[in-house]
């Protein structure tokens, strides 16, 4: 296993640009069952679950082939290549994005649950409560969800919570269902809004996405498309938080500005100076101390919960006191152990962290318990004093493309060894 060698302390200078965003390249990817022929997807990451979800696609008859940052797909209709297997499934929880394209193509499902649901408290519950309201019939036994139907029919479904991958898995769904399938309390991130476009690309009839209320009519047949995937604004805000951590000088390039207006507001109000220079290209740069900030996790638009970890450690050295409060999952303050391990002030208090800001951070060895976790502790030891040890860098490979060398080319003195 490899682990990251950062030494902290240098000023961050250069230009860094961000890649495709994973969160809207696997559901993109998904989405390729519902047609046959050549598919072109531009901006595709190179990634961990990028390449498992490749394997679980040439598992369903669908070969694929990567050029760079493009993916070439050749979708072929196979009604018996059904099944999505534990083996695949278990290392990547978005695999269960396969079960509405596969019941709305082939009339039948096969996919093993993802890995650690408990019964009672699977977020899919919601996917296969509203398949059945479209007419399926879901069996969940030894793991595996089967599920079968005739045609798919268009259903009014209201989501009891909000659900990124349930509202794509049921809008993909039901572009080949028999009539209006009409979706509330849908939704409303990017990656949604994508996964939208790249269906409508295809031939999809499609209202209302990026509103908690998505209007899909079905059609007989879709068709081939090439798609570029949108750039991943969690990596982007990753980077601007690195700046804000470290100081320096950089311009960020391939950034979905638009789509992170939460984050840019909460870091421009901690004091990070940010400057739009065109629609894709931000200037940022720390010219001096930060201020603490209060952040709450939301659904989008509202503050992502996946960019929490990565603000809570720019806010350990923060001018003040400010308070993290996380409301989307449990759990995820996993990260809060080791950054105090490197010398931080917070305090956890049911869904809250209170941070209290230190003069400084010491280097120390830390472990990663998950992607988000793993890039907080890359921005600690940025701006800590000496050198840091992160272990388990697989969580990071899961959901940063070519991280090291991205923070390499701006200056970061970090690298990747052998444990």
């Amino acid at each position: 296993m490899d682990k990251l060698v950062i030494n902290g302390g240098s000023e961050l200078k250069g230009s860094i640009r961000v890649s495709g965003a994973k969160n809207a390249a696997l559901p993109i990817l998904s989405a390729v069952i519902l047609a046959d022929g050549k598919f072109k997807i531009s901006e595709a990451p190179e990634l961990v679950d990028i390449a498992t979800m490749l394997k679980l696609l040439a598992e369903l008859g669908i070969s694929s082939k990567r050029d760079g940052k493009t993916v070439t797909l050749n979708s072929k209709f196979d009604p018996e290549k059904i099944e999505a297997p534990y083996d695949l499934v278990k290392t990547m929880r978005a695999s269960v994005l396969t079960l509405g394209p596969l019941l709305a193509r082939k009339g039948k499902a096969r996919v093993s649950l993802p890995g650690g649901c408990a019964i009672g408290e699977r977020p899919v519950d919601l996917h296969l409560k509203a398949l059945e309201a479209m007419g399926a019939e879901i069996k969940v036994e030894h793991g595996y969800v089967e599920a079968v139907c005739k045609r798919l029919k268009g259903a009014e479904i209201t989501f009891d919570i909000v659900t990124v991958t349930g509202t794509e898995n049921i809008m993909m769904a039901a572009t080949l269902a028999d009539g209006e399938t009409v979706l509330r309390n849908a939704a409303q991130e990017p990656e949604v809004v994508d996964l939208a476009r790249f269906l409508k690309k295809m031939g999809a009839d499609i209202q209302g996405e990026g509103t908690k209320e998505i209007r899909i009519k079905g059609m007989k047949s879709l068709t081939n498309a090439d798609y570029i995937v949108m750039p991943d604004r969690i990596e982007a805000g990753t980077f601007l938080c690195c700046v804000a951590a470290a100081g320096g000088d950089v311009e960020v390039t391939n950034v979905p500005v638009q789509e992170m207006r939460a984050t840019l507001d909460k870091l421009i109000e901690a004091g990070l100076e940010i400057n739009k220079l065109n629609d894709t290209t931000l200037r940022v740069k720390r010219t001096k101390p930060l201020s603490a900030t209060d952040i709450t996790t939301l659904p989008y638009p509202g503050f992502p919960t996946d960019m929490q970890a990565q603000f809570m450690a720019v806010m350990v050295c923060a001018d003040g006191v400010s308070v993290a409060t996380e409301t989307i999952f449990e759990n995820r303050f996993m990260h809060v152990a080791e950054l105090k391990r490197m010398g931080a002030d917070i305090m956890l208090k049911d869904k809250s962290c209170i941070i209290k800001g230190v003069k400084s951070l010491m280097g120390a060895p830390v472990m990663a318990s998950d992607l988000r976790a793993s890039a907080s502790l890359v921005i600690a030891a940025l701006m800590a004093e000496g050198e840091t040890e992160v272990s388990r860098l697989y969580h990071l490979d899961r959901g940063y493309e070519k991280f090291v060398d991205k923070l390499s080319g701006i200056g970061a003195n970090l690298k990747r060894v052998k444990e």
